[in-house]
């Protein structure tokens, strides 16, 4: 039986390595173990360990707490309200966005700017 702390910590590493644009393969590669074991953590099937989630933050560059963000004591494995990290198509726009040159960036920010005082 999956724990709701399992499942918000392995959400956050599939998160993480999506944003940055990692393959669970590349992931799995740089932590030296199976992309197979990094699915089980994705999922929550699998427990991660304090020093593979060492491991892993640091291969994602990011602290450990970053895992453990948003987790809400009693309610740990429902989706933080407002959580735009649980919408795939925000994540693509982010990684998108993120993926363009500065300056290009800075006009879609102007150009989503206008558009949301418009609506």
């Amino acid at each position: 039986m999956k724990h709701g702390v399992d499942v918000h910590v392995g959400k956050r590493i599939r998160h993480r390595r999506w944003m940055i644009g990692m393959t669970q393969q590349q992931l799995a590669d740089r932590v030296g173990i199976k992309f197979q074991q990094i699915q089980k953590y994705e999922t929550g099937m699998n427990r991660v360990s304090a020093s593979r989630l060492w491991d892993i933050a640091r291969a994602v560059d990011v602290p450990v707490s970053f895992f453990f963000e948003g987790l809400q004591e009693g309610a740990p494995a429902e989706a933080v309200e407002g959580d735009i990290f649980a919408d795939k198509e925000a994540l693509q726009l982010v990684r998108s966005y993120y993926a363009m040159p500065p300056a290009q960036r800075r006009q879609i920010f102007e150009l989503a700017r206008v558009l949301s005082d418009a609506a």
